[in-house]
């Protein structure tokens, strides 16, 4: 496998290959508000207090650009060729209990009983995923509303819990089992593991937003599409794609052509997009959503809303990335609790 996990770049923590503990960010931690992502220095040295910045693993799955196909002019005839598959195995260090649910969201995206992406697909099969609990969430993250941490309740090969002294391991698979009997262990105490709970119950009491009474939302903002808030939020909103970039879960794409200048070759190539990229919903005849409010309208329901019905799930994880790298300081659990304050009595 090649491992990845987060490290120290361009004061961020940012995710790229690891080859040893070393590359880790001992002894960092995170500062994240609305709009705003500081990374500083602790008196501790533990390995996993400060929160990822931007990234998300998405992009080891559904990477932001991958080669469709190529063509290429032969005695006056094209010739089609694939992309090659992916064949790297990767090994995910450190993924947060929401980033965990937002690989199980993509699952149900690209791996369907209708439909299945060959390379997500590929890459998901060729994944080992060694987890982390929360211990210090950041003041922009609620994902304990959600459902989603800060605990990581499954779907990884190994589970961590660090302590000042020690790593608590948790073994989810066959695979992580194989692994662990590679190092040398020993048996938790009922005292570590005492401790190890108190960091999720203190991770879960110092998180401080939250989206109320989750299970009405979707019909809330859905039964409301014409209401002024939209309006609102749309004049504060850029329209600048921050959110769905930085987003775990998002996976609109778009294809580009390109054409060598011997015009005897081109590709197609798939790459990320935005639904509030005003090219995004334009088609022949106008566009559909020609105005900030009615992109973020789309955006904000679709993850709150119509997710559910064609995936099971909402497409939310709250991981806060979208309020913590909003340029414009948009906070998506103070716009969804605007809607309730104006409706749930």
């Amino acid at each position: 496998y090649q491992t990845v996990g987060p490290r120290v770049e361009h004061k961020v923590v940012a995710y790229g290959e690891i080859e040893t503990i070393k590359d880790l960010p001992q002894g960092f931690a995170s500062e994240q508000e609305k709009g705003r992502y500081r990374l500083v220095k602790n008196e501790g040295d533990q390995y996993f207090d400060a929160l990822p910045g931007s990234q998300n693993w998405k992009k080891y799955l559904y990477p932001p650009r991958k080669d469709l196909f190529f063509l290429e002019k032969t005695n006056r005839h094209w010739e089609k060729s694939s992309a090659p598959p992916t064949e790297e195995r990767h090994a995910l260090v450190g993924v947060r209990a929401c980033e965990l649910a937002g690989i199980e969201i993509l699952d149900k995206v690209f791996i369907r009983k209708d439909f299945t992406d060959p390379d997500y697909s590929r890459s998901r099969s060729n994944l080992f995923i060694v987890s982390v609990n929360c211990s210090h969430p950041d003041q922009t993250c609620f994902c304990s509303s959600m459902g989603t941490g800060p605990e990581c309740q499954g779907g990884y090969d190994l589970n961590l819990t660090e302590l000042d002294e020690a790593f608590i391991v948790n073994i989810g698979s066959d695979a992580g089992l194989a692994v662990i009997q590679q190092v040398e262990w020993e048996p938790a105490s009922a005292y570590h593991l005492q401790s190890a709970q108190k960091v999720v119950e203190g991770a879960k009491q110092s998180l401080k937003r939250g989206i109320k009474d989750l299970e009405d939302v979707p019909a809330l903002l859905l039964d409301h599409l014409e209401h002024p808030l939209w309006a609102e939020v749309g004049k504060r909103c850029l329209s600048c794609g921050s959110c769905t970039l930085v987003c775990p879960t998002c996976f609109c794409w778009d294809t580009n052509d390109h054409v060598y200048i011997t015009t005897k070759k081109t590709n197609r190539e798939r790459v990320w997009d935005s639904c509030f990229n005003p090219g995004y919903s334009a088609q022949a005849g106008g566009n559909t959503r020609p105005s900030t409010k009615s992109r973020y309208r789309q955006w904000l329901t679709h993850k709150f809303g119509n997710w559910k019905d064609q995936f099971g799930s909402l497409g939310c994880v709250g991981c806060g990335r979208c309020i913590t790298w909003c340029p414009a300081g948009i906070d998506v659990t103070e716009e969804i609790g605007a809607f309730q304050e104006e409706f749930v009595s």
